[in-house]
């Protein structure tokens, strides 16, 4: 019966501004609600993470060895996993979780884009601690995208990024349905907000979203989702250091915190950490990108005008 609203031009653009201008109505309360939550988040006591097990991939550098040591200094029993590299800092990460809290660290090297590696991190820390409580899926590779670039340079990113973690989830969750535990899955904002140049990255993290936000209704309430659409963060994948050294995109002339804002790690990784052990189902870190994706949605051209100001050189053609 409502067919005919959106078979006419007219009435279809109608019905979009009428629940725009309901939204706009009702978005002081829930401003409030928001803020209530936020306040109430703070008082909340967090999951006690001494003798549980957390399973974080891509845990030697960046952001997966900082949650790394977040955990640690809970109490909570690691096991990290990385890809075995010369300059691979693995060991030195268990290390340094033992020093601040961790009272057992299980490393193991594996590629999280082979589907029977995954099963062996995941196997090796049963067996190893005999329990999971989280599962953290970090591993991530972001590269820039240019069309004179070979096209199939590009087949990683969705290899690592997205079967990266839907792998080591598969295998992890009849170990977390015994615990009753939680998958954190590092998506980004980029899934959302599509900044120029890192199309292939956008589109692996945009998969990832799209996955666990449909993977959440079959295993709720027994396990816990939480996916983290992140900003810019002062990792290493920011750098152009890394961007010239990964050997997949073309590399950037500076580091991106050097022309646009960015978080630092620890305050980042700490935020994450209290919201997950808090049941959060989304962490968005900076906050202010929350804006940004009503910008984008409700207001595209706005989106469009914003990114050719702060992209002007990103925005075109090489």
């Amino acid at each position: 019966m409502y067919e005919a609203f959106f078979n006419n031009k007219f009435t279809n653009a109608l019905v979009f501004y009428v629940f725009l201008f309901l939204l706009l109505l009702g978005s002081p309360f829930l401003f409030i609600w928001e803020l209530v939550v936020a306040i109430q988040s703070c008082f909340q006591c967090g999951e006690d993470m001494s003798q549980k097990v957390v399973l974080i991939t891509g845990a030697s550098s960046g952001l997966g060895e900082h949650i790394a040591y977040e955990y640690a200094k809970r109490g909570a029993s690691l096991a990290i996993i990385a890809i075995k590299e010369p300059d691979s800092r693995l060991e030195q990460v268990a290390d340094r979780a033992r020093q601040l809290g961790s009272p057992d660290v299980l490393f193991v090297f594996a590629d999280v884009s082979n589907v029977e590696e995954c099963r062996m991190f995941v196997d090796q820390t049963i067996k190893h601690f005999g329990r999971l409580d989280h599962l953290v899926c970090n591993a991530g590779i972001g590269p820039l995208y240019s069309f004179k670039t070979e096209v199939t340079r590009f087949e990683p990113v969705m290899g690592i990024n997205f079967w990266g973690s839907v792998y080591p989830t598969h295998f992890a969750i009849p170990h977390l349905m015994k615990t009753k535990g939680k998958i954190v899955v590092n998506a980004s904002a980029g899934g959302i907000l599509n900044p120029p140049k890192a199309n292939f990255y956008n589109a692996s993290k945009a998969a990832l979203i799209s996955f666990y936000e449909s993977l959440r209704f079959e295993v709720s309430p027994t396990i816990t989702i939480t996916i983290l659409t992140l900003g810019f963060v002062n990792t290493n994948l920011i750098t152009a250091k890394y961007s010239s050294t990964n050997g997949v995109g073309v590399p950037l002339s500076k580091d991106i915190g050097s022309v646009l804002p960015t978080m630092d790690v620890e305050p980042c990784t700490k935020a994450i950490v209290d919201g997950v052990c808090k049941g959060a189902t989304s962490i968005t870190e900076p906050r202010f990108y929350k804006a940004l994706y009503l910008i984008k949605f409700l207001f595209p051209q706005l989106h469009s005008f914003y990114y050719n100001i702060v992209f002007p050189r990103m925005s075109k053609n090489e």
